[in-house]
C-alpha cells in the first residue's frame, strides 16, 4: 500500500499563510463589494425618491384633472411626467384605477412605450412601499421602483430608475478587487516564502548537523565532532532549544562511544593476554598427553582413552585460542603480512584440501583463464584461512551429497570470490548475526562435529582487514557466501 508523503514544516506554514491571506482578501473584498453596492442602490434609492417627489410636484400643479384625456385617447408623453429625468427613467401615472400615461425616456430624451410584460411587472400589487428591484428584461434589465400615491389617493405614480450603471460600477469594482486581490495574495505568498526560508534556516542547520551525524557509521567511531553551531543554540528560541538538547545529546553519544572503545580495548587486550598465555599451557598439557600415550601403547583401551580425550581437548582449546587470539589481533589491525598473491592457485589449493577432508561432498570449482586477472595485494595466509573456514562451514553443516561450488571471478577494481552450496539453507532470522562471534545455527543445518562459532567471524575480520565486503544470501536449497577484495590494498585500514 503506498502511502501519502507528509507535508515538511515549512510547506505547512506556507500553506496556512496562503489560507489566511487568502482569507482575509475574500473576506475584505466581499465586505468591500457589499458595502459598495449598498451604498450605490440607497444612493439610487434617494435619486428616485426625488424623481417621485418632482413627479407629484407635477401633478400638483395642473389646474384641473378632469382635462386629462381618457384612457381610450392618446396618452401624453412620460416625459412631462419626468422633468429633469435621464435616459431610461421610467414613469407610470394611473388616475382613478385608470393608466393615464406610461412610457421611459430612451436615450434619445423621448418618451418610448413598454411592452405589456413590462408594464406588468410593473404594476404588481407587491411593488407597493419602499423601493424595490424588478427585472424588466430586453433593452430595460433591472430597475428600482417605487410607487407613491397623490392626491389623497386619486393618483399612483410608479417611478423607475436603471440599475445598470450601479452593477457595471459593481461588476468593476468586483474585478479591480479580484485582481488587486490576487496579484496581493501572490505577493504575500512570495514574501511569506521568502520569510519562512530565513526564519527556518537555524532548522535547516540542525537538520544537516543531524543528518551528518545519522550518516556516520558510529559502530566504528569514538568521536563526534560534529555539533549544532553555537548561534542556534539559545536558549530563548524553539529551534535553539532544539539544537542545544542535540548537542547534548551527542556529548552524551561520544561520551559512551569512548567509553566503549576503552572497554573493548581492555577486553582485547584480555583476551589477547589471555589467548597468548594459554598456548604455552596447552602445548604442554598435548605433549605429555602424547608423551603417555606412546607409553601406555599396550596399555588396555580403558587407559588409552582418557589419555586421547585429553589430547583432543587440549587440541580444540588450543584451536580455540589460536582464533581468539587471531581475532583480537585483526581487532588491533595488526596480524596482516601484505604481498602480491594470485588467488587461482589458492583457491586450488584450498578447494583440493576440501575435496580431502569432505569425499562425500561434490565440489566444483570455477577460476579464469589469466591468472593474473586475479592477482591481488593481500596477505596470502590469511585469504587462505578465509577459504578454509567457508569451505568447512559448507562442509561440516550440509549433508553428505551436497554440491559445493567455488567461483573466482575478476571486477573493475576488484576479484570476487563465492562459495555456493545446495544444503538447507540459513534461516532468515539468523542471517544478520551469521558473522558475529560464537553465532550459531544449530537448529537448521545438520552438523558432523562441534565448532567454536569464530568461523564466519574470523572470515569478516579478515576481509574488513583487507578492505573488501562479505555478503551471504540463502534460502532453502542454496547458499551462497561472496567475498569482494581490492585488488590494490588500502594505505590505511579504516576501523
Amino acid at each position: 500500500m503506498k502511502t501519502r508523503r507528509s507535508w515538511s514544516l515549512r510547506r505547512r506554514l506556507l500553506f496556512g499563510f496562503t489560507l489566511l491571506v487568502a482569507a482575509i482578501a475574500v473576506t475584505n473584498g466581499t465586505l468591500t463589494i457589499t458595502s459598495s453596492h449598498t451604498q450605490l442602490v440607497a444612493r439610487l434609492d434617494q435619486q428616485l425618491t426625488s424623481a417621485a417627489e418632482r413627479t407629484a410636484d407635477v401633478l400638483s400643479r395642473i389646474p384641473d384633472r378632469e382635462t386629462m384625456p381618457p384612457p381610450s385617447t392618446a396618452r401624453p408623453p412620460v416625459t412631462d411626467l419626468l422633468p429633469g429625468q435621464g435616459a431610461g427613467a421610467i414613469g407610470i401615472l394611473f388616475v382613478d384605477d385608470e393608466m393615464i400615461a406610461a412610457g421611459y425616456v430612451g436615450a434619445d430624451g423621448e418618451s418610448h412605450d413598454l411592452t405589456d410584460p413590462q408594464l406588468s411587472a410593473l404594476t404588481e400589487d407587491s411593488l407597493v412601499g419602499s423601493p424595490q428591484t424588478v427585472d424588466l428584461g430586453g433593452d430595460l434589465g433591472r430597475y428600482r421602483v417605487v410607487r407613491t400615491e397623490a392626491d389623497g389617493g386619486r393618483a399612483v405614480v410608479i417611478n423607475g430608475l436603471a440599475l445598470a450603471d450601479v452593477e457595471a460600477t459593481t461588476a468593476s469594482l468586483i474585478a479591480n478587487t479580484a485582481i488587486v486581490s490576487a496579484v496581493g495574495l501572490l505577493l504575500a505568498v512570495f514574501l511569506g516564502f521568502l520569510l519562512l526560508r530565513v526564519a527556518l534556516r537555524p532548522m535547516d542547520r540542525v537538520a544537516a548537523t543531524a543528518t551528518r551525524v545519522s550518516q556516520r557509521p558510529l559502530e566504528s567511531k569514538v568521536s563526534l565532532p560534529e555539533r549544532v553551531p553555537v548561534a542556534d543554540t539559545s536558549a530563548d528560541t524553539e529551534v535553539g532549544r532544539v539544537g542545544l538538547a542535540l548537542n547534548e545529546l551527542l556529548d552524551s553519544v561520544e561520551s559512551a562511544l569512548v567509553s566503549r572503545e576503552a572497554g573493548e580495548q581492555k577486553l582485547r587486550r584480555f583476551i589477547a593476554d589471555a589467548s597468548h598465555e594459554l598456548r604455552t599451557p596447552l602445548a604442554v598439557v598435548r605433549g605429555y598427553a602424547d608423551l603417555a600415550l606412546r607409553d601406555v601403547i599396550d596399555a588396555p583401551a580403558a587407559m588409552r582413552h582418557p589419555l586421547q580425550r585429553i589430547g583432543a581437548e587440549a587440541a580444540r582449546m588450543s584451536s580455540l585460542v589460536e582464533d581468539l587470539l587471531l581475532l583480537a589481533r585483526l581487532d588491533e589491525g595488526r596480524e596482516l603480512r601484505m604481498t602480491r598473491t594470485g588467488l587461482a592457485m589458492l583457491v586450488a589449493d584450498a578447494v583440493a584440501d576440501a575435496h580431502v577432508a569432505g569425499p562425500d561432498h561434490r565440489w566444483h570449482l570455477e577460476l579464469p583463464d589469466d591468472d593474473l586477472e586475479v592477482e591481488i595485494d593481500a596477505d596470502p595466509e590469511r585469504v587462505h584461512q578465509v577459504l578454509a573456514n567457508l569451505l568447512s562451514n559448507a562442509r561440516t553443516h550440509t549433508p553428505a551429497g551436497t554440491t559445493v561450488e567455488v567461483g573466482l571471478r575478476s571486477g573493475s577494481d576488484s576479484v570476487v570470490l563465492t562459495v555456493t552450496d545446495d544444503g538447507p539453507g540459513i534461516p532468515p532470522n539468523a542471517v544478520d548475526e551469521l558473522f558475529e562471534r560464537f553465532s550459531r545455527v544449530d537448529e537448521s543445518r545438520a552438523r558432523a562435529t562441534g565448532g567454536s562459532g569464530l568461523g564466519l567471524a574470523i572470515v569478516r575480520a579478515i576481509v574488513d582487514a583487507h578492505g573488501g565486503a562479505v555478503r551471504v544470501v540463502s534460502r532453502p536449497g542454496y547458499t551462497r557466501f561472496t567475498i569482494e577484495l581490492p585488488r590494490m590494498a588500502h594505505a590505511e585500514r579504516t576501523r
